[in-house]
């Protein structure tokens, strides 16, 4: 079952002026509860401008997003209830804390919400332990934490309202190869226990490769492919000319594959490469070439 639908979805900066830029052209896609979608694209291609309005953030200039078979923007006094249900993390949003404490940084979208101090309560513990946050951190200032604390801090704060779609734009930018990883797996842990819509927007291939059930990629501001991580990597010459590259397991995956070694196209991670690799040895496979 669908949650969230496009229809010929655009968006134009600028209209009718001399500064008229085409963000999002003509985008339809459809979106199942449930489903973990990673979107790529090169810079300025759409992806935030996409993901935008999707959250309702941005009007589009022409067409539709359905949220549960809403539109959306049908009535504009009920926009900051989609909001809720369609959590937006902006790129580096650690620089959008801003209490005295970590627990009400995380409280002041449920707050929102008008709820009372002991849900609120609640929400703020859960969000903190699906962030990956320990309980002490709590009534610590968020600008005391590390970098990738401050980072799961403000992703918490959007997962205590529970949207049943949680988007994240970038979400491990700018942190190191440890935070990175803890912070992607805590994702993950969040998306299996709560069973929640994930849209992540990424540069990172590994990432994407990683959790992703489909990949959309943007080019241009419009929807060039929208299919199955194995799918979309496969087609790596389409990719590397509209400036994107495949993830790098996969690329040597396909260089063995090419000099002879009989491993299955389509491998997109280390594990999966590892697993294939073992199940060649095995077999008494070739592996020398």
């Amino acid at each position: 079952m669908s949650i969230l639908r496009t229809e010929k979805l655009s968006l134009t900066y600028g209209k009718g002026t001399p500064f008229e830029k085409k963000a999002v052209n003509d985008v339809n896609i459809e979106i199942n509860e449930g489903e973990v979608i990673g979107i790529i694209g090169h810079t300025g291609s759409g992806k935030s401008s996409l993901v935008q309005m999707l959250n309702g953030l941005f009007k589009p200039t022409e067409g539709t997003v359905y949220f549960d078979g809403q539109d959306i923007f049908a009535n504009p006094k009920e926009l900051r209830k989609i909001r809720f249900n369609i959590g937006l993390v902006f790129q580096y949003p650690e620089n959008q804390l801003f209490e005295e404490t970590v627990a009400k940084d995380i409280a002041f979208g449920p707050k929102n919400m008008g709820l009372s101090d002991a849900e609120i309560n609640e929400k703020v513990k859960r969000a903190a332990r699906f962030a990956g946050l320990r309980e002490e951190l709590l009534e610590r200032s968020p600008f005391d934490l590390s970098g990738g604390e401050k980072r799961r801090a403000a992703i918490a704060g959007v997962i205590a309202m529970e949207p049943k779609v949680l988007i994240l734009d970038e979400p491990t930018a700018g942190l190191d190869p440890l935070g990175k990883d803890v912070l992607l797996s805590q994702i993950e842990a969040y998306h299996k226990e709560s069973g929640n819509t994930v849209l992540l927007v990424s540069h990172n291939m590994e990432d994407i490769a990683r959790i992703s059930d489909r990949v959309l990629v943007m080019n241009n501001s419009e929807m060039v492919m929208f299919d199955t991580p194995s799918n979309v990597f496969s087609r790596v010459s389409e990719l590397k000319a509209i400036g994107l590259r495949i993830p790098e397991i996969t690329e040597i995956t396909l260089k063995l594959k090419d000099a002879g070694v009989p491993i299955p196209a389509g491998v997109l991670t280390v594990e999966d490469a590892f697993k294939e690799l073992c199940k060649l040895i095995n077999k008494g496979g070739n592996i020398d070439a």
